[in-house]
């Protein structure tokens, strides 16, 4: 049988959060070599306490590593057998100058190469755009671009020079992977015709979550006013404030509670009443406050960012079996049978009470077995069928 090719993979820090290309390349692990390279350089270089964090974050990476770099918090896949060897290259810490590009393209070309030319070509794949000035200059079986989200659009991230390299990027690659439509049309306008690959879901980690003494980062969240009316993610520019504010504001009891890192959200949002944000938890005990949450909420803005991304979170909110209230947008509206799927604040407001007074309905408990077909590891296999269908060069 032949040896599947090594994959180096180019995207977000490996452990640092759950996104989709780390839940897909964890059921690569046990049959496939992979190198995966952490990134940095997306932000517009500014002086402010979350960008000295992040940037001292990768510092201490780059020259005092802490012991075990390649392991992580438990997480769905946990009992998979392998990790993969964890980079994280030394880089500029900006793409948008002449000399951040040239002298990026050193370090990185650099730092591939030698894991390129040390055995069989690789198969190289980034949710990223970065590497626009890498294709040709390292060994490759093929170049994969897993677009994930419209980073140019996104809040926070420097939105012209993403653009810049993305229009230089994806005609130099071999595929294209998207994870919406929207997606795939925006790739269409740059001449590149896509295979559509939307999120999975770990089915047996959501519905049953792990019985015994409540967890110690949720200790503070089991003492808020009941119900609970839960948000978990980033919370930044995204979430729209008229959304949570009208329900905050005929909420007679209960918590709306955001759990996640905050990323520059209207200070509004913070605000308002009856509303508490909590920082992150351990992905591991989401389970326990899904067992905690009474209804959950995504109050996205309606805007290019958030119709064009594929929130993971909608389908973990509908696998847990609690009652799903979301704005709609392309990604959420085909799950209307599953949820409730609302565009004005008022209607989100009287679904959010009506679930909390009647719970999920029998509509949409049956409309939920079809997340069944929505496994993550169906999902690895149809991503590594198509990878591995390119022609070599």
């Amino acid at each position: 049988m032949t040896k599947p090719h090594p994959l180096i993979v180019f995207s977000d820090d490996w452990g640092r959060h759950p996104s989709s290309c780390q839940h897909l390349i964890r059921h690569m692990l046990p049959h496939r070599p992979v190198t995966w390279i952490n990134t940095i350089g997306t932000r517009p270089l500014r002086l402010d306490l979350a960008t000295l964090q992040r940037g001292f974050g990768k510092l201490r990476s780059w020259y005092w590593p802490a012991p075990g770099t390649n392991t992580e918090r438990k997480s769905p896949d946990a009992q998979l057998p392998r990790q993969p060897v964890v980079l994280s290259p030394k880089m500029w810490p900006s793409f948008r100058s002449r000399f951040g590009r040239k002298l990026n393209r050193k370090l990185l070309t650099s730092c591939l190469r030698s894991i390129a030319d040390s055995g069989p070509a690789p198969i190289i794949v980034t949710t990223l755009p970065l590497l626009a000035d890498l294709v040709g200059q390292v060994r490759a079986k093929c170049w994969v671009y897993y677009c994930v989200d419209d980073f140019s659009v996104w809040p926070g991230l420097d939105g012209r020079t993403l653009r810049d390299l993305e229009a230089e990027f994806v005609p130099k690659i071999d595929l294209a992977i998207a994870v919406g439509e929207t997606l795939q049309a925006h790739l269409a306008t740059l001449g590149k015709s896509s295979h559509l690959l939307t999120h999975g879901v770990d089915l047996e980690f959501w519905s049953h979550p792990i019985v015994g003494p409540l967890p110690a980062s949720l200790k503070q969240i089991a003492n808020l006013e009941r119900p609970l009316i839960v948000f978990w993610g980033v919370i930044d520019r995204r979430t729209d404030e008229n959304f949570v504010r009208h329900l905050s504001e005929h909420l007679d009891a209960g918590t709306i509670l955001f759990v996640g890192p905050q990323q520059d959200p209207d200070a509004a949002l913070l605000r308002l009443p009856r509303v508490t944000i909590l920082p992150a938890i351990p992905y591991a005990d989401l389970p326990a406050l899904a067992a905690l949450t009474d209804v959950f909420i995504a109050p996205y803005a309606d805007l290019p960012v958030t119709r064009a991304m594929q929130p993971l979170k909608l389908k973990e909110y509908i696998a847990t079996g609690k009652p799903v209230v979301v704005r709609k947008l392309p990604a959420t509206a085909e799950w209307a049978d599953c949820a409730d799927v609302v565009d004005t604040p008022e209607a989100f407001t009287a679904a959010v009470l009506e679930r909390l007074r009647v719970g999920v309905t029998g509509e949409q408990r049956k409309a939920r077995q079809r997340i069944d077909g929505e496994n993550w590891a169906s999902k690895a296999a149809q991503f590594e069928r198509w990878i591995d269908g390119v022609e070599a060069h």
